[in-house]
């Protein structure tokens, strides 16, 4: 996956990721992490706007912190070194660095880069180490926690033993708290920040557990493994379900290992109230110079990539706000109109599409949640940036109460809206047949391809393909579906791109996976809880 590359061609060449525990208060003296958002030290809750500045490699540019803020960014990612792999940025170096984030009303997020790769990159350096290096600069950090937010390594691991990512990044996080650093820290993921593995995905609720002042932020990288939508909402989503604090650390528009989905990335974030912090401000090389927002950090030289983040829809200016440590005033106590009743359709076995009449706010309608109403409880069911939803993973011949609430950008919810009553289809075999065969087996490994045929008179607006294995087998990367393995039981999600199955439509799902013992062929599969016919 993603490997970045360095932003000087000379050191290009020599170079080559759930159920939240409960969360106790961190310290009032700066930034907090409480039910899955991040907040100022008076309570406002902060969403990071922002870019990546090498600073590391070019310290002489320091106004660029100044034109950075005068194009409308409250955040800066400021990339420095240990010493490991560059020039270290010294103690005084990184107070300088904070003072120019405060001169110029921007929250500093740093971070450390020789981690990049580690474990595949030979020059890179363990989160341990970089663990010691901010101990070694933390009377820099120390009163600084209401403006900087640490960010304990860049791209901590490649993709070559990428499960040791988890313990090592609980062991960095305990060894800075336990040498007095209280501010907010960040993790970045494994897999080059990308997390293709789930490792941070999965292991992230654990993690959060091992901060012992409950106060740490996720960061993953979307490059050429977030190319869908549907890759984008789903991981995102999952922190957000689960309150875990997520934000997208790096993204841009483009890269040498696909293209990035960022339009989704950008109203994504927007819609969940997530940070972003695009890469990178200007100094790219190597070949991707297509990652510079300016052109030779020159504020009136914006390039396209520029033009869009700071400019276009969801972008800095439309949607940053200053951090109110600045004077900024992000105080929104008033919330949406009350959604309209929803109205069901498209009602299966295992699933409902709801739509409503949206509601209007003082500044904007970010999203809805709609929940399901057993009594006088409510469970989530599904979060959307739209005025419709589809709800799946129902269970069939059963009565369902469903209804919606609006909220904004500073997190203020309408009333609830009127309810609606569903039943679901009974189970049975269903208009689809499934093949599968495995194309390919060595060792340890195989890939296959899953083909399902909508064979019914009409088109499924939105499918999910469910099957168990039998043989131990797990799924390590899939093409043209959305996976999610749970012990055995796998359930995949279309893609964007394929959402609809035309009658008499044909979508292959491809995958990579593991096997231990035999590999045999599931017995059964299931669309949208309906058995499938074998093909």
């Amino acid at each position: 996956m993603k490997k970045k590359l360095a932003l000087i061609s000379a050191l290009l060449a020599a170079m080559a990721a759930m159920v939240v525990p409960a969360a106790t208060a961190a310290p009032a003296t700066g930034f907090s992490v409480q039910n899955g958002r991040l907040y100022e030290a008076n309570g406002a809750e902060f969403v990071m706007r922002g870019v990546n500045h090498a600073h590391t490699w070019y310290r002489g540019e320091t106004s660029s912190f100044a034109n950075i803020k005068a194009l409308g960014a409250n955040t800066v990612r400021v990339v420095l070194s240990s010493g490991h792999q560059w020039t270290k940025n010294d103690a005084a170096d990184v107070a300088n660095v904070v003072s120019l984030c405060k001169q110029n009303r921007l929250i500093c997020v740093l971070e450390v880069h020789d981690t990049t790769g580690y474990g595949e990159q030979a020059a890179a350096v363990s989160l341990d180490a970089a663990a010691n290096y901010w101990l070694e600069v933390k009377n820099s950090l120390i009163g600084q926690e209401k403006y900087v937010l640490v960010n304990i390594g860049n791209e901590p691991w490649g993709n070559t033993g990428h499960a040791g990512w988890t313990d090592a990044t609980k062991s960095a996080i305990q060894k800075l708290r336990a040498g007095g650093l209280t501010h907010t820290l960040m993790v970045d993921a494994p897999n080059w920040g990308q997390d293709w593995s789930f490792t941070m995905r999965d292991n992230a609720a654990s993690v959060f557990a091992a901060d012992s002042l409950k106060n740490t932020m996720f960061s993953v990288h979307m490059y050429g493994v977030f190319d869908t939508a549907a890759e984008i909402t789903d991981y995102l989503g999952r922190f957000t379900a689960a309150g875990l604090p997520i934000l997208v650390g790096e993204f841009g528009h483009d890269h040498s290992d696909g293209n990035p989905d960022e339009d989704t990335i950008f109203a994504t974030t927007q819609a969940q109230r997530l940070g972003y912090l695009g890469w990178s401000w200007s100094g790219n090389g190597g070949g991707v110079e297509y990652l510079d927002m300016v052109t030779s950090f020159n504020p009136s030289a914006l390039t396209s990539w520029g033009q869009r983040i700071f400019n276009g829809a969801n972008g800095i200016k439309q949607t940053s706000k200053e951090a109110t440590v600045f004077g900024g005033d992000n105080v929104d106590i008033q919330a949406p109109t009350t959604p309209g009743t929803p109205t069901a359709a498209g009602v299966t076995a295992s699933g409902v599409n709801l739509s409503w009449a949206a509601s209007t706010d003082n500044t904007a309608v970010t999203g809805y949640d709609v929940v399901r109403i057993s009594g006088t409880t409510e469970a989530s069911a599904v979060s959307t940036s739209t005025n419709s939803a589809a709800v799946t993973g129902l269970s069939p011949s059963t009565a369902y109460t469903f209804a919606v609430y609006a909220r904004d950008a500073a997190g203020n919810r309408s009333a609830r809206s009127g309810t609606v009553a569903v039943t679901t289809a009974p189970a049975g075999a269903g208009a689809c047949s499934v093949g599968y065969q495995v194309t390919g087996q060595w060792s340890g490994g195989y890939q296959a391809e899953v083909t399902l045929t909508n064979t019914g008179a009409s088109a499924i607006d939105g499918w999910q393909l469910g099957w168990t294995f039998t043989g131990g087998q797990t799924i390590t990367n899939m093409w043209h579906g959305v996976p999610v393995q749970t012990g055995s039981s796998v359930v995949v999600t279309n893609a964007g791109y394929n959402k609809v199955l035309a009658a008499g439509g044909v979508v292959r799902i491809g995958f990579t996976g593991g096997w231990t013992g035999s590999n045999p062929a599931p017995a059964s599969f299931a669309l949208n809880g309906a058995t499938c016919s074998a093909a």
